[in-house]
């Protein structure tokens, strides 16, 4: 039995204009997305976020490889360190260029939910997995 784990349980308040929050459980959902235990996601998404305040697609972008790596291997994330920050990398600054920074531009430039799911899924990185753990909870909220 997998525990689920929920944007409350990383107390990530999801709502349609706290554009954070969105971008906080989709980094949540990147990580729970992997062959790795739910716990070991949520603590590497506590370290990104929380301890290194790297919270937003800017501040996340700002990190140098190396540095995403750390972070992850401090939360025992290691079997994919390596990836995981070439795409949390890659991520971020997708979001920011073609979307200016905002999970909210994607939501508007989808004509409904299966073309906002189909965008998630040309981000490097996210497949069918992170689409379902991200839209378990934000999809009630934007669509």
């Amino acid at each position: 039995m997998t525990k689920t784990i929920t944007a409350q349980d990383l107390h990530i308040a999801i709502t349609p204009q706290n554009e954070p929050a969105l971008f906080k459980w989709l980094l949540a959902s990147f990580l729970m997305g992997k062959r790795i235990q739910a716990d070991i996601a949520a603590e590497a998404y506590r370290v990104i976020v929380d301890k290194h305040q790297r919270d937003t697609p800017r501040k996340l972008a700002n990190c140098t490889h190396r540095e995403l790596v750390r972070m992850l291997g401090e939360a025992h994330y290691v079997r994919y360190d390596e990836t995981t920050a070439t795409r949390l990398l890659a991520l971020a600054a997708k979001i920011n260029e073609e979307y200016a920074g905002k999970l909210s531009a994607i939501v508007e430039a989808s004509t409904d939910r299966r073309d906002f799911e189909q965008r998630l899924q040309a981000f490097e990185g996210i497949g069918p997995k992170t689409v379902e753990i991200f839209m378990r909870e934000a999809g009630r909220v934007l669509f």
